[in-house]
């Protein structure tokens, strides 16, 4: 069984290599500082900064395990794959939302980036999905779990 890419932006990648590299270089170095300054104080059944010291370097370990697997399995888009003027991987699409009549520009990325409140959608959601390889002036169609919604592109730019 292979496992499942992990389609990432060039940006996205680079953020991952960056903040795994700072998790094993420093953060590792700090908790383990803080570990053995807690050690230094004596009894650990009642050390509650040994305690919070060791679940930081649970938590630590746990992300870059997390972000190793990403990266085992990352593949960086060709963004030139999209035809000009077309929604693709790493584009703003400003939509319409036709039943409230309201504009939102999202920025499609592969679901490891993707991040609702930055407005960074995942090609892979029903929204995205649907605005890939569309032009300005198109109108999707989103099945949601409470019904459908309607969107036309109203502006395109390449990130």
């Amino acid at each position: 069984m292979s496992d499942k890419k992990n389609l990432l932006t060039y940006e996205g990648l680079k953020k991952l290599e960056d903040e795994l590299q700072d998790l094993k270089v420093n953060r590792r170095q700090e908790v383990a500082q803080k570990i053995k300054e807690a050690r230094e104080q004596g009894d650990l059944s009642e050390n509650a900064e040994y305690d919070a010291a060791k679940d930081e370097q649970r938590d630590i370990e746990s992300r870059i395990e997390e972000i190793e697997k990403i990266l085992k399995n990352a593949e960086v888009i060709d963004e030139d794959e999209y035809e000009a003027g077309t929604v693709g991987f790493n584009t703003e699409v400003t939509v319409l939302d036709m039943e409230r009549d309201e504009e939102v520009t999202y920025r499609i990325v592969g679901s490891t980036e993707a991040n609702i409140l930055q407005k960074k959608i995942s090609n892979e959601s029903p929204l995205g999905s649907a605005l890939m390889r569309k032009k300005v002036g198109d109108v999707v169609t989103v099945e949601a779990p409470n019904g459908q919604f309607e969107y036309m592109i109203k502006g395109i730019k390449k990130i």
